[in-house]
């Protein structure tokens, strides 16, 4: 999983840093039939307390996702294509092109005729 480790005081214990994302996924493991707090959070090394404290917040609506997606990103066009007045229903040839996607820690590039289902599913992977 994903987060970062702190000490935890004199004890040497680590202490992991858990995004939003990864609570509520956590939190909403915990709603699933037949789940178990303590099982749960075992599975995750947290305490069971935590968890409960992170239901709590999420049944309040306090435990929110960060929307990295209304974040606006830099965008860098090249070898931009003219829109023009032609209707969906003429044949055009597949245009090929590259499309570069650059997000915090990931790169994505995508040559070719791109599907808008795969750029999506790319979009999406990044994101996460």
């Amino acid at each position: 999983m994903r987060g970062s480790m702190e000490t935890n005081g004199d004890a040497g214990q680590k202490r992991r840093y858990r995004s939003s994302v990864e609570r509520r996924q956590i939190v909403e493991e915990t709603f699933q039939p037949g789940a178990s707090v303590s099982r749960v959070a075992r599975a995750h090394d947290i305490n069971t307390n935590q968890l409960f404290h992170w239901r709590k917040l999420y049944r309040e609506g306090k435990l929110k996702v960060e929307q990295s997606a209304d974040k606006l990103v830099p965008v860098k066009l090249s070898d931009i294509a003219r829109l023009g007045s032609t209707s969906r229903r003429e044949s055009r040839p597949a245009t090929t092109g590259t499309i570069e996607i650059e997000l915090g820690h990931a790169r994505i590039r995508i040559e070719g005729v791109a599907d808008p289902d795969c750029v999506r599913a790319a979009l999406e992977g990044l994101i996460r």
